[in-house]
């Protein structure tokens, strides 16, 4: 008999979490404004709210941050972390920032200026935060079968090479300070980015003298998927791929919350040196000194240790498993998620889930709040209040896709949770009929709404 699959770990540690009442959640929303991201920790019995910062870190992790080196300038821990930056990815220059979006800042700082023109895969909320305060412009080049939730294509992150091509022809290549590839693509879902697409987008490129960066958050995921998924690349180990994919880049991004594996930080890491050195100015200025950026020397320490385990292929297979485990439980339930199921969330179509909610009224807003008042599970929203206003016109923009993503905390949560999560989800969508009424707007930012937006029922 084939022995069944477990995971590559133990647990040491629990954290008592609280089961509370329908009454209580119907009470905390009303005091939220329906804004999840207002509720308290402690009022959520399974938070799937992110997959950022929320993991568990493993005890080669804690040994490291016990042995950090907190020195202002020229650390060990900076350099055990630009050693490994180095090792995984080939680029040689290293700033660590607190997080993923001061990354963005930063280097944004640099490259990108009023008017330009940013082609990439469905950038993320603060990428595109950053890129329209600065008057700038991204323009979605993901291919559209990433938009049709029944596709089963291996790779619907990839980059549109004919909708990329119409970018760089139309624009002077002054105006196009790079190209980014998410990956993986959070937007569409999770999907991974191919490594043939990545090395055609950058051949295109490098024709147009276009630079092509990362948004790393989730490299080591794209690389499981493209070791399980893509011809000729399945004996391989993550780190070649890893090492191949970053030949293709002339930088990255990245928030070390997700495949970093700890719980605060960030860096950029690039090949040229130039760029580097003016990035320099800026992490001095908005993180700390370029040897520590934002970041204390035990997190550098913890950091350098979670990305070498993160690019092992056990560790991913074990987390990218539990995020299918829930995917397929949905699926054979009928529920309309996006297909394949995604390397770090499993994102269920508002749009068919609840065809009576008017776009104007945040499908998938709604359906969040209806999982929270069903059993205490916090999402969010990947729709019509993360796509914000358009700059110009103040109206709404309404995406291909509005989803409610459900990001699986790294080892974290137990199948068990799921199963509980996969059962509510059913409960929900059993009576979707007599879910009518949305939500509307009482106050909001002029930028990125979703984090402190107000609502009321419609």
């Amino acid at each position: 008999m084939k022995l069944p699959y477990a995971e590559p770990f133990r647990i040491k540690m629990v954290e008592e979490i609280y089961q509370s009442t329908q009454e209580q959640r119907e009470e905390w929303l009303k005091n939220a404004n329906y804004n999840l991201f207002n509720l308290r920790s402690s009022h959520v019995f399974i938070d799937l709210l992110t997959d950022s910062g929320t993991g568990a870190m493993s005890d080669k992790q804690w040994g490291a941050l016990m042995i950090g080196d907190e020195s202002y300038a020229g650390s060990r821990s900076f350099e055990a972390l630009q050693q490994t930056v180095e090792k995984i990815t080939g680029f040689p220059y290293l700033l660590p920032t607190h997080q993923g979006r001061a990354a963005e800042n930063v280097l944004f700082s640099v490259m990108v200026k009023e008017g330009d023109i940013v082609p990439g895969n469905s950038h993320f909320d603060t990428t595109k935060g950053h890129i329209e305060i600065r008057k700038a412009h991204a323009v979605d080049c993901t291919i559209d079968e990433a938009f049709d939730i029944n596709d089963f294509h291996p790779f619907k992150g990839n980059i549109d090479l004919k909708k990329l091509e119409t970018v760089y022809s139309s624009h002077p290549k002054e105006q196009i300070p790079f190209c980014l590839i998410t990956i993986t693509c959070n937007s569409s879902g999770g999907q991974p980015v191919s490594l043939e697409n990545i090395k055609a987008v950058k051949e295109l490129s490098d024709r147009y003298e276009i630079p092509v960066l990362f948004d790393s958050a989730r490299f080591a995921e794209n690389a499981y998927f493209i070791k399980k998924r893509e011809t000729g690349q399945q004996d391989k180990t993550i780190k070649e791929i890893c090492k191949e994919l970053f030949s293709y880049g002339d930088g990255m991004t990245m928030s070390s919350k997700k495949d970093g594996l700890v719980n605060i930080g960030g860096f950029i890491a690039l090949k040229n040196r130039e760029i580097f050195e003016q990035a320099s100015n800026f992490t001095i200025i908005y993180e700390g000194f370029i040897t520590y950026g934002g970041m204390a020397g035990r997190d550098m320490s913890a950091l350098a240790s979670g990305l070498d385990e993160a690019t092992e292929f056990p560790y991913l297979e074990s987390r990218i498993s539990q995020v299918e485990y829930l995917g397929n439980k949905l699926m054979e339930a009928g529920i309309p998620v996006q297909k394949p199921i995604g390397g770090h969330a499993v994102f269920i179509d508002a749009l068919n889930f609840l065809p009576d909610i008017k776009r104007e009224e945040f499908p998938a807003q709604t359906l969040a709040i209806e999982l929270y008042k069903e059993a205490g599970i916090r999402g969010v929203e990947i729709g019509t209040l993360l796509a914000d206003r358009d700059p110009k016109t103040r109206e709404n923009r309404y995406p291909k896709l509005e989803l409610l993503r459900l990001a699986i905390p790294r080892r974290t949560y137990t199948n068990n949770h799921m199963d509980y999560v996969a059962t509510a989800v059913i409960n929900v969508f059993e009576r979707r009929d007599d879910i009518v009424k949305g939500f509307k707007i009482k106050r909001e930012p002029e930028i990125l709404r979703h984090f402190t937006v107000q609502l009321d029922k419609a």
